[in-house]
């Protein structure tokens, strides 16, 4: 059964006549059913897969990519995430809520069908634990906020300004971990998506199209990675974290080496 969508007026859930959807993964990686819990073995601790996995049908067309349908197409995406964002955020068993879309098989996609994936976890994950961390101590030293200094230097010196609109900004970060690495983060600080307004919605849809649509035209539509990063559910109004979109094209091979450096 559906978990949202949006669809022609007069159709009834779970029919046809839809434009986005939103469904329980096949395959879950995670179980709604039961509470979390932690247990131990020796110095290892552990903690049950209790969480949500859904995915997200961007649209009924097999053949489109997220790159060639209409912004406004787009901005009905974006709201699924934002719906879904909502309802998961006061989820007392949630601690942490991904969304990501694996585009291309070497990328880790299983499925042609354009779709994005949602896996709400009991824990928040290390890496974006790792950035919480982080912006916190640049923080606690400056008290400003990290993401908030990058956009400001990057549209002083716009050398890896990919694009400013109105609300947001896409850039090409410094020292990027991998070739074409996009970021699109909102120019004012944010740290929840779900407070996206809706004519940013508007904005963001456009700067998501190009930026995705400059990737398939200069690089042959590459197999991609797209993460959202937000800060946990439960940690209100945080002034350290920004929300952001991180694009990562897989054109390279992940060697020996930044598997041994990071």
């Amino acid at each position: 059964p559906e978990v949202l969508s949006f669809r022609h007026p007069r159709a009834n859930s779970n029919e046809p006549d839809w434009w986005v959807r939103v469904v329980p993964n096949k395959y879950p990686a995670l179980t709604e059913e039961g509470e979390p819990f932690r247990s131990a073995e020796g110095l290892y601790d552990m903690i049950n897969g209790v969480g949500v996995h859904e995915v997200i049908i961007e649209t009924p067309d097999h053949q489109t990519p997220m790159a060639a349908l209409p912004v406004e197409h787009i901005r009905e995406i974006i709201w699924a995430y934002r719906e879904r964002l909502n309802d998961l955020s006061t989820n007392p068993k949630i601690g942490y809520v991904l969304i990501f879309k694996n585009h291309g098989p070497s990328a880790g996609a299983s499925l042609d069908h354009p779709h994005t994936q949602l896996i709400a976890t009991p824990i928040v994950p290390v890496l974006v634990e790792e950035e919480l961390k982080g912006a916190r101590k640049y923080f606690k030293y400056k008290e400003r906020c990290v993401f908030c200094d990058m956009i400001a230097h990057e549209m002083r010196k716009p050398l890896r300004l990919l694009e400013a609109s109105e609300s947001f900004v896409a850039i090409q970060p410094f020292a990027s971990r991998f070739p074409f690495e996009t970021w699109i983060m909102p120019r004012h600080h944010r740290c929840h998506f779900n407070t996206i307004l809706d004519r940013e919605v508007e904005d963001l849809a456009g700067i998501l199209k190009r930026t995705l649509g400059r990737m398939w035209n200069t690089l042959d539509d590459p197999p991609f990675n797209m993460m959202l990063h937000v800060a946990p559910p439960h940690d209100d109004n945080n002034p350290y974290y920004h929300w952001h979109i991180e694009i990562i094209p897989k054109l390279t091979t992940v060697a020996g080496f930044e598997w041994g450096s990071g």
